[in-house]
């Protein structure tokens, strides 16, 4: 009789709480709540030159779609909205800033915002007042205000690899400066560079002329400039065998240039007195114009040798081919890819590459100009071997799924 009564009362509750369940209206069952904004704060964004703030607070489950939030800003006066997003966006984890310089938090917003943008009259280190809104339909919140004053930051933690990066190269450099200055450095031999003296030589037994041009690029140009350099180390050994030397010019600026360069070599080798002002000498700007007025020259007076070192264009096959049917020895050097076909044809020697620029440092065998030589050798192994090894570890984690060590090698390798 008891066990009948217990099953009895079991089942009439049962019934009543079922009875009240369907009662409540379906609409308050998912009712959306307000976020939590206590915890929101401003503060100066790190790593900029003092023009953006910095605004974060907690993400939560209010944070579903639908849901907005708006980030306002003032000077003083009114709010003005500087921000408005939906609620799952925007979290600190997606500041495109490496792992030592930054914490990639999941669970809380922040917003970077320029303040430039915002205030025609923004000051560096005034302070601005910030709050957020929330607004999801008709349940809205909001955060009390806080203030904050962007500021000028005076170093960049995010680019801590570069710094390290420039210091490894420093270290290097100094090291060859030092080792080069004690020891000498090897450098491969380049045949065209090796030429020179044989060059020189032959026209001093011979008695003719040497030709020398730079080209018709401009002083700013770089081959112009690494051009410069040879003809100061062909500019010491004329001066030493006393040879006769000619330097046709394209550009009064590069002439200018070139005539200080030529005497100041003979300066060195202590031989002023064979120096001449019509060493060098302006011919022409017009391309052609200048390339017939140097092979009119050399068809009449048959120099031992000929240099064509510097920016070349179509006029390259015009002055080679003329000092070929000459018999001299021509040494050619551009950075024009689609003239060297035509220097390899016509000339004995050809510089290729970054040959052009390391003649200099070559020629000289100055330590310093050898260093920098080093220097960038070791720099591009360097490159090579980093961007081998990261290219292994980046296929060896993405098969064996390690998310933080692709995290690691690509932020390590990003310029920021």
């Amino acid at each position: 009789m008891l066990k009948t009564r217990l099953n009895l009362s079991f089942f009439t509750v049962l019934f009543a709480a079922s009875a009240v369940s369907a009662a409540v209206p379906a609409s308050t069952k998912n009712i959306p709540t307000a976020p939590d904004l206590s915890g929101f704060a401003a503060a100066d964004m790190p790593y900029d030159k003092g023009e953006a703030v910095l605004v974060s607070w907690p993400a939560g489950p209010a944070d579903v779609p639908g849901a907005v939030y708006q980030v306002y800003a003032s000077s003083g006066a009114a709010w003005l909205k500087a921000e408005e997003f939906p609620a799952e966006k925007k979290f600190a984890a997606d500041f495109e800033l490496p792992f030592w310089a930054w914490s990639h938090d999941k669970a809380k917003h922040a917003v970077q915002l320029e303040l430039p943008q915002l205030f025609s009259d923004f000051k560096t280190g005034m302070e601005y007042s910030f709050k957020v809104k929330y607004v999801n339909g008709k349940v809205t919140a909001e955060s009390a205000p806080v203030k904050a004053a962007p500021k000028a930051d005076l170093f960049n933690l995010a680019r801590l690899n570069n710094l390290v990066l420039l210091l490894v190269i420093i270290v290097v450099f100094f090291w060859t400066v030092s080792h080069a200055k004690r020891k000498g450095l090897f450098i491969r031999r380049i045949a065209g560079l090796d030429a020179i003296d044989e060059a020189i030589g032959r026209a001093t037994e011979m008695g003719r002329p040497i030709f020398y041009s730079t080209g018709i690029g401009a002083m700013s140009s770089v081959p112009t400039i690494a051009s410069t350099s040879i003809l100061a180390e062909v500019a010491k050994k004329v001066a030493q065998y006393d040879t006769q030397l000619k330097v046709p010019h394209f550009d009064p600026i590069v002439m200018t240039v070139c005539k200080e360069v030529v005497k100041q070599a003979y300066m060195e080798m202590e031989r002023l007195d064979s120096y001449r002002d019509d060493i060098n000498f302006f011919v022409s700007q017009d391309q052609f114009s200048y390339a017939a007025s140097v092979d009119g020259m050399i068809h009449r007076e048959k120099p031992a040798a000929c240099f064509f070192i510097g920016h070349f264009m179509a006029e390259s096959l015009l002055l080679a081919e003329v000092g070929a049917t000459t018999g001299a020895i021509q040494i050619a050097g551009t950075e024009q890819e689609s003239q060297l076909p035509f220097f390899f044809t016509s000339c004995d020697y050809t510089l290729i590459g970054e040959e052009l620029y390391a003649a200099g440092a070559y020629l000289s065998k100055e330590p310093m100009l050898q260093s920098t030589l080093k220097v960038q050798d070791f720099g591009k192994a360097f490159v090579m071997v980093s961007v081998i090894t990261g290219s292994a570890l980046v296929m060896l984690a993405t098969w064996l799924k390690w998310p933080l060590v692709l995290k690691v090698i690509s932020h390590i390798f990003k310029a920021y």
